[in-house]
């Protein structure tokens, strides 16, 4: 029968050491090397952030207030004489800057209907016009700005005259004039009968504000 070993004997044994210095050392430069490359990574997500910042801001810019053509539209705002923030927010409620025809034909930027191009061009001197040409921004915008002063100038400079009329034609807007007067109250902004006009005319008049606000200097306001 073999003996148990003695509590002495135990006792007296081998005693586990803990870890060395070097171990401990060797372990809190491990852990300072890791906190570092934490810090450093963390340092350059925000350094990344900050750079990125501005590109978002200008995509998410673009989606809600998208500008574009803008020396076109400055150039056609001196040479017609209609405030450029005006053009840019017709432009923005006709189409959102996007080239494009509409189920009734009207066409491009200003959305432009084929009669209302060829009058334009037969008013403005346009010899040589042909509608595709309605597809090229500068000749869209040209021809857009030219029929906003005709319109401005038609209604004594009345801007929501002319923005009714831009969108609801010239013979509604005489007609509503004309039922007006003949009862003796003003036709305004939120008594124009068409509410999809009437709601242009609001949404041209906010745009234009909106674009007077983010685009001062691109337009040259």
């Amino acid at each position: 029968m073999s003996a148990r070993p003695s509590a002495h004997r135990l006792r007296s044994g081998t005693a586990s050491r803990g870890p060395s210095r070097a171990s401990v050392a060797r372990r809190k430069s491990l852990r300072r090397r890791r906190a570092a490359i934490v810090l450093v990574a963390l340092a350059a997500a925000a350094i990344g952030a900050i750079a990125l910042a501005p590109r978002l801001h200008h995509a998410a810019q673009e989606i809600s207030l998208p500008l574009r053509h803008e020396d076109i539209i400055r150039q056609q705002a001196a040479d017609k004489g209609v405030p450029a923030d005006l053009i840019a927010a017709v432009i923005y409620a006709e189409s959102r800057f996007r080239d494009q025809t509409s189920p009734a034909g009207a066409k491009g930027l200003m959305q432009i209907t084929p009669e209302t191009a060829k009058f334009i061009a037969q008013k403005s001197g346009g010899t040589a016009f042909e509608l595709q040409d309605l597809g090229t921004p500068q000749i869209n915008i040209a021809y857009g700005s030219w029929y906003l002063r005709y319109l401005l100038d038609r209604y004594g400079d009345n801007e929501f005259l002319a923005l009714a009329a831009y969108n609801g034609g010239e013979g509604n807007v005489d007609r509503w004039l004309g039922e007006h007067g003949a009862a003796g109250t003003a036709l305004t902004a939120d008594t124009i009968p068409f509410p999809e006009t009437r709601h242009y005319v609001q949404k041209v008049e906010e745009m234009r504000r909106e674009y007077q606000r983010t685009y001062a200097q691109e337009l040259g306001l």
